[in-house]
């Protein structure tokens, strides 16, 4: 089991940027792939981006892609979401999820996610 603690929510203006952080630790902290997922008011959770455990692979939501970027610093087991031109429609909780070495190699779906932070609030204004 991993457990994760995500940090770096806040208000932003439209336009602003903000840096998520997670946190993996336990056992098996250094051998997982890390997805993003956010979360709007009455809508479904979505994929945002995810990194495999050696930081040697990255794959985005196209609708994100050149705004955020996903990066990790092995040795601390953290994981970063820099979100850069925030727009409203970027208002969501974030989460940040653990997927076993035993799943795809790219995981996307919430299902192959089996550890869950407990999410950070971002809020753009505009």
């Amino acid at each position: 089991q991993v457990q994760l603690v995500e940090s770096g929510g806040g208000l932003v203006r439209d336009g602003g940027s903000l840096r998520l952080s997670c946190v993996a630790s336990g056992p098996t902290a250094n051998s997982v792939n890390i997805g993003w997922f956010r979360q709007a008011p009455g809508k479904e959770r979505e994929f945002v981006a995810g990194i495999d455990w050696s930081a040697s692979n990255t794959w985005y939501e196209e609708s994100i892609r050149g705004r955020f970027t996903i990066s990790k610093v092995v040795a601390a087991n953290t994981v970063y979401l820099q979100m850069s031109s925030l727009k409203s429609e970027d208002t969501a909780v974030y989460y940040c999820a653990a997927a076993g070495l035993g799943s795809r190699k790219t995981p996307r779906y919430a299902r192959d996610f089996g550890s869950w932070g407990q999410g950070t609030q971002v809020t753009v204004s505009s």
